[in-house]
């Protein structure tokens, strides 16, 4: 049994590592589960690769730049397998992609899926796990973060977002919102960014 860091951790994967560990185990059977026990039917399809520039300005006003490379999978509504795929076939159609689009071994790997029990959402592979005659990804949710507050920085909207986002030691400005929405700033929900 093999098993990798999860990407939460850890820097998420990279296209090349992925692609990398895929092709030292082309014979056994390619199985992503979304959920804890929660498999991604063995008839699914991949049905096409992604790779995406990504150019954003955070909220403290810095330029970012990376790439993805989107694996996008299909459950169809009929089964019609019993075994996912083996690991040699997905890897047919990375080539046959890869002779259209060649796709950048450092860029950010995602797996997208979801199914009539799961919202469509893409997520990284987190722990990888070869057992018996499987080969299983474990996707993990992407997450969001502060790429400011990453950085020691404020958000950068305005002095009042400063003393909110940022523990420097600043004098606060007034703010026009309640005492009780000020104590949850920078929490899910509370507008800091």
């Amino acid at each position: 049994m093999t098993n990798q860091p999860n990407p939460v951790t850890r820097r998420p994967m990279t296209w090349g590592d992925f692609k990398s560990t895929l092709e030292q185990n082309p014979d056994l059977h390619l199985q992503f589960e979304y959920e804890a026990g929660k498999f991604v039917d063995s008839s699914y399809h991949i049905t096409e690769i992604k790779q995406a520039p990504i150019a954003s300005v955070d909220c403290g006003g810095q330029m970012n730049s990376w790439t993805e490379v989107i694996v996008q999978l299909w459950e169809p509504s009929v089964k019609e397998a019993d075994r996912s795929m083996k690991v040699g076939k997905a890897l047919k159609i990375v080539g046959i992609v890869e002779k259209t689009l060649p796709l950048s071994p450092d860029a950010i790997v995602k797996i997208e899926f979801g199914n009539s029990k799961f919202d469509t959402r893409q997520m990284y592979p987190g722990e990888l796990v070869t057992e018996d005659q499987t080969f299983t990804v474990n996707l993990v949710p992407d997450f969001t973060q502060c790429k400011a507050l990453s950085r020691n920085q404020s958000c950068g909207t305005s002095s009042a977002d400063v003393s909110c986002c940022n523990s420097a030691d600043k004098k606060e400005e007034p703010k026009l919102v309640a005492a009780s929405e000020e104590a949850s700033c920078c929490t899910p929900g509370g507008g800091c960014c």
